[in-house]
């Protein structure tokens, strides 16, 4: 069986406030910088075989062949970072005002796990858990 590698394409009307936004979370942004300061592509790591690949709404279309993105305010996917700890769970989302993000439910347990849910600064949701399962 094959195995792949992992990554998520969001489009992103600011590249600088994404890449301030993942950094913000403490998460690994590789790769050689543009002109703007930022890495050219803006892949955010999440571990070995998963990244998330911001990509200028504008160029978005070129991969889609022209579908149109998700608005803001609606989402089509929820990102899931799985961590180890509540206090994961807590700083992470702790970070998400400050980041450029908005917290859309604060940390608490609930029967599936410890978790908080969140925006990036394009409105993508996410989520920071520590499952039950």
């Amino acid at each position: 069986m094959a195995t792949y590698n992992m990554v998520i394409a969001l489009p992103t009307a600011d590249r600088s406030r994404a890449h301030a936004f993942a950094l913000a979370l403490g998460l690994e942004t590789p790769g050689e910088l543009a002109d703007d300061g930022v890495p050219e592509p803006l892949r955010v790591r999440l571990n070995e075989h998963a990244s998330v690949m911001y990509v200028p709404t504008g160029g978005f279309g070129w991969i889609t062949n022209g579908r149109t993105t998700a608005e803001p305010t609606t989402s089509e996917c929820l990102l899931s970072l799985q961590v180890s700890t509540t206090s994961e769970v807590d700083d992470l989302v702790g970070h998400v005002d400050a980041a450029g993000g908005r917290v859309v439910s604060a940390p608490q347990q609930k029967t599936w796990g410890y978790t908080g849910t969140f925006t990036d600064p394009d409105g993508h949701l996410w989520e920071a858990i520590v499952s039950a399962i």
